[in-house]
């Protein structure tokens, strides 16, 4: 016969544990309510971005860093403009630091390690920069045993993610561009749908193939600028601006659509744990009842028994 008091206590426990989950999904969907706003309003600055680009591109026809002041490795445009055979690949990984996302993490996680299976099968080295402390996590442990390096990690980035973040990790990743250590940059992250999905995906940034790809599933034009228009003070200083910024965005943009997916799939998690607790409770009280009922039957029955035995 179950043990009545052990019941108790485990009904006990699931009802703690019901109260934390149930908070817990409270939280994440007042975040998540405010972090997709911040998505949805980014959005189309980065679509705006992304055709201004896209024209300025087409209407250049060589880069030049003559007589431009190159401080950082990412106004250096000349050399991020560069088109070379792809070697080694850079990717930018974008996890969370905290768990209880249900899937989240692990589905980044996943097709990080199938798009570097790729490149190993095409004989291309990979070096990741990883954001979260989860992606650290396990991406770690793979390293040696899969034949990737980690460049750098970024675990200190907050809920709200802002462009000096986003500055910080684009001015690494060019650095390594520039210097030759890799030959493209691309972001794995996830793109926040609504409260109840998002899709993992593979942003290419550089080398500039397709402006569209870069910016995901964001339409750009790629009409020329008018030709009775002139650049002022010239291309090279207009491009020197605006490539750093593009990429710049298109990372931070990453950033803000990952913190809004992680949100909604903990309370997503949170809010399945809690129904599913809900029913541990359930299912526990009528075990309880019967094996409640099932005492007191036995006790009814000793009475009776030492009842009779008496009469004897």
């Amino acid at each position: 016969m179950p043990n009545l008091l052990d019941i108790k206590a485990r009904i006990n426990s699931i009802k703690n544990t019901q109260k934390i989950t149930k908070a817990m999904k409270m939280v994440a969907a007042a975040k998540v309510k405010k972090s997709q706003v911040k998505v949805v309003s980014a959005r189309p600055f980065s679509k705006a971005l992304g055709e201004a680009f896209a024209k300025v591109l087409s209407s250049v026809e060589g880069y030049s860093s003559a007589g431009l002041k190159i401080d950082r490795a990412i106004d250096n445009y000349p050399a991020l403009m560069e088109k070379r055979d792809i070697k080694t690949a850079g990717i930018l990984v974008v996890t969370s630091n905290r768990g209880l996302a249900g899937a989240y993490n692990a589905n980044v996680i996943r097709f990080t390690l199938k798009k570097i299976e790729e490149y190993k099968e095409k004989g291309i080295d990979v070096k990741l920069f990883i954001v979260g402390l989860k992606g650290t996590s396990s991406l770690k442990r793979r390293a040696e045993s899969l034949g990737f390096e980690i460049v750098n990690t970024y675990n200190k980035i907050s809920q709200e993610p802002n462009s000096s973040n986003a500055l910080v990790i684009a001015e690494d990743m060019a650095q390594s561009f520039v210097n030759g250590d890799i030959d493209s940059i691309e972001i794995v992250t996830t793109r926040f749908k609504n409260m109840m999905s998002y899709k993992v995906e593979d942003w290419k940034i550089l080398p500039v193939d397709d402006v569209q790809k870069a910016l995901g599933d964001t339409k750009t034009e790629s009409a020329k600028i008018d030709p009775l228009m002139d650049f002022e003070p010239n291309a090279d200083s207009i491009l020197q601006k605006i490539v750093p910024m593009f990429i710049t965005n298109i990372i931070y943009q990453a950033l803000l659509e990952a913190v809004a997916s992680e949100l909604a799939a903990r309370m997503t998690a949170m809010s399945a744990a809690t129904n599913n607790a809900a029913e541990m409770i359930r299912i526990l009280s009528i075990d309880y009842n019967k094996a409640r009922q099932a005492a007191i039957t036995n006790e009814i029955l000793e009475v009776v028994s030492g009842a009779d035995a008496l009469k004897k």
